[in-house]
């Protein structure tokens, strides 16, 4: 579903402030992995989701989605094939809209857009159901404006508006992040429902190892630029924290050094 070839991008190209970002990295998803990616701080994690969903170009390699080349293609062009949850809750939506209408223009993304724009009564009944399952009483509050909603309804919300095209794959940028505990495990939780639900190809980026070990089929650590451990299965089930720092410890030939990190473990 997804592979990525020989991936290289470097920020600030002969300036003092040069940054290898992604140092020939190569991947490939199975259609329905949920890969989870940790590594520390300046590892390459959100620059490998940055250029598969095209928000800057690449110096070097091939990202194909499906069989479809889409290095090249525009940000606005690979729409169709992703879904995207952001760390900030107040990205994925638009505050002035309702929910409802929030909604309705994910469910319209990729289509002509025509004079009709009104939501029809099929539309409303299958935002309603699609909310109810949330089991955040946001389907009894369809025409309220998203701007009013909390952090965590608002990522729920993104997170169905994401998924709502069954896209080719889901990427998941740190989307628990800015939010308390209590809400990030009920985001993590409809993420996973919606994933087995629409059956979908999904990578999410976490600074919680925990999460990283709890959530997904396989887990894979990034390093300067580099993926230096994949791990699948039973061995990625039986994973605890210490395991992951000793690989860490291992493959970079040095100390696990991120406090946001280890403070979320």
């Amino acid at each position: 579903m997804l592979e990525i070839k020989d991936l290289h991008k470097t920020f600030n190209k002969g300036t003092i402030n040069e940054k290898v970002a992604l140092d020939g990295v190569d991947l490939q998803l199975n259609p329905g992995d949920f890969v989870t990616i940790i590594g520390g701080n300046g590892a390459g994690k959100s620059t490998m989701l940055n250029a598969i969903a095209g928000v800057w170009p690449v110096d070097q390699g091939n990202i194909i989605v499906d069989g479809v080349d889409i290095t090249d293609l525009p940000e606005h062009k690979r729409a169709s094939y992703l879904g995207r949850v952001f760390q900030d809750p107040m990205t994925g939506t638009a505050a002035t809209m309702s929910i409802e209408e929030n909604m309705a223009i994910a469910a319209r993304r990729g289509q002509r857009r025509g004079l009709g724009w009104g939501i029809t009564k099929k539309e409303r009944e299958d935002f309603r159901e699609q909310l109810r399952e949330l089991d955040l009483g946001l389907e009894d509050r369809m025409s309220s404006k998203v701007g009013l909603l909390s952090g965590g309804q608002r990522q729920a919300i993104t997170l169905l508006m994401a998924a709502i095209k069954e896209p080719k794959l889901l990427l998941l940028d740190e989307h628990t992040a800015a939010l308390d505990p209590k809400t990030a495990a009920k985001v993590l939780a409809l993420s996973d429902q919606i994933i087995e639900e629409h059956h979908l190809t999904a990578m999410m980026v976490t600074h919680n190892m925990k999460d990283a070990i709890a959530h997904g089929n396989r887990l894979i650590m990034m390093h300067e630029g580099k993926i230096i451990y994949d791990v699948s299965g039973e061995e990625k089930k039986n994973l605890k924290v210490a395991d992951l720092l000793r690989k860490f410890e291992e493959a970079s030939g040095g100390e696990f050094a991120n406090d946001r990190m280890m403070l979320a473990n």
